[in-house]
């Protein structure tokens, strides 16, 4: 067990050494003030404070773990080694950087909580970020730091086995609209029929009338495919069904038709269910309330979390809705399009709202990849290559990969070409 001398424990630093040292280094953890206790204990120890005590590991702190609520803070990022971090210590410090300050500023989206531009959907962007400004969205920088500090504590400490992390990746498979033709009823149907004639899309005519005379299979219709690769890998698939009512943003099949029931208990027999927020219900407790609930009637089971519309979260009230309902696991932390690692880590963690100092139940599990970041690439060669740096960077950490495909990425258009050898690639299936 690693013992944390500090001068006062606050919910803050109990928050983000557990993350740090428990979660993503899997070293128990325990604090205290008391100076007698700290020179008694006999195994791994450190002090975080202002001043070293004498001779112990020493990482002289930040006053952002001290505090409560927000302030303007002033961040300059530089360059350690192979990577950046911000906080610097000063020479007496083991480490140049305090990382578990720089770490909480991170995984606590306290940058998140400031104000800012977001895009036409609301949505809190890449270009805003202390990360994207400084050129390290593309790094777990918080998992890196975390075994620079490992490594400090393996020289002082030779003798202590220290748990081993793996590396796992969570595919996740998003379903905003589970058919792009079938199921829809006459007045979607013949309305999308005459639109496609008065904008002389002749082809979509003849794809819609072939799937639904059962000639052609629907484009989004890939669930076989998926399944077969869910039978075929180690790794466990999480699926996001839409189960909102018809607005303008949500426009999937009705949740009461007994054939798109089917389709998720068919998927429930082999993958993690969850919900995918509608639009009108991330601000709109009631509204999340009874999609979670209609969920839950048609799996015969709790869901395993939720992944909010467009990719939208604002904090603190989208995560407060969750805590509220229950929900144990949110999927939204991330870009769209950009790869990378919004929360600087690719380590699941727990939500701590900045406005309560509070830490709550609530798991986040950021995703690093969604289908539409690839599109700017343009050659195959080119994807490859990016999400190739991406999982290495992932692997060198042991951290956990989460990828978002939607069920349509599978399809043969043209703009798809080449997602079912990425997704090849992530789950690892080697070429014959």
């Amino acid at each position: 067990m690693l013992l944390v001398y500090t001068h006062k424990i606050t919910p803050r630093i109990k928050y983000v050494f557990k993350q740090v040292c428990t979660r993503i280094l899997g070293i128990p953890i325990s604090f205290t003030t008391v100076i007698e206790e700290f020179i008694a204990h006999d195994s791994l120890k450190m002090s975080y404070t202002r001043q070293p005590l004498s001779g112990e590991i020493f990482v002289r702190s930040n006053e952002l773990l001290f505090e409560q609520g927000l302030s303007d803070i002033d961040i300059t990022v530089l360059p350690w080694e192979d990577t950046k971090c911000f906080f610097p210590t000063g020479d007496k410090s083991a480490i140049p950087f305090d990382i578990f300050a720089a770490s909480f500023y991170l995984i606590s989206r306290y940058e998140e909580y400031l104000p800012q531009v977001k895009d036409e959907f609301g949505r809190y962007t890449a270009e805003e970020s202390l990360a994207y400004k400084n050129n390290f969205l593309d790094q777990p920088v918080v998992d890196i730091w975390a075994y620079k500090f490992k490594a400090i504590l393996k020289d002082n400490y030779p003798d202590f086995i220290f748990p081993e992390q793996k590396y796992t990746v969570i595919p996740v498979i998003d379903v905003p609209v589970a058919y792009k033709y079938k199921l829809k009823g006459i007045m979607r149907t013949v309305g999308g029929t005459f639109k496609d004639f008065f904008t002389f899309k002749f082809r979509r005519i003849y794809e819609r009338y072939s799937v639904l005379t059962g000639f052609k299979r629907d484009p989004f219709d890939n669930y076989k495919y998926i399944i077969n690769k869910q039978k075929a890998s180690k790794y466990k698939f999480v699926f996001f069904f839409l189960l909102g009512d018809f607005s303008p943003y949500d426009r999937n099949i009705n949740p009461q038709k007994q054939k798109f029931i089917s389709l998720i208990k068919h998927i429930a027999d082999y993958c993690k269910i969850g919900i995918k927020t509608s639009f009108f219900a991330l601000n709109n407790l009631e509204l999340l309330k009874e999609e979670k609930t209609r969920m839950e009637g048609i799996i015969n089971n709790a869901i395993v979390g939720s992944r909010q519309s467009f990719s939208k979260v604002n904090l603190p009230e989208s995560y407060r809705n969750l805590v509220e309902l229950e929900i144990p696991e949110d999927y939204t932390m991330g870009y769209v399009n950009h790869l990378g690692f919004r929360a600087g880590t690719c380590t699941p963690f727990l939500f701590y709202d900045v406005d309560f100092e509070v830490q709550t139940p609530l798991k986040v599990v950021p995703y690093q990849a969604l289908d539409f970041a690839f599109l700017k690439y343009h050659s195959l060669l080119d994807k490859e290559q990016s999400l190739n740096r991406l999982i290495k960077s992932i692997k060198n950490v042991n951290g956990t990969f989460v990828p978002v495909f939607h069920n349509y990425t599978f399809n043969k258009q043209e703009r798809w070409k080449h997602f079912k050898t990425l997704f090849n690639i992530i789950l690892d299936v080697k070429k014959k």
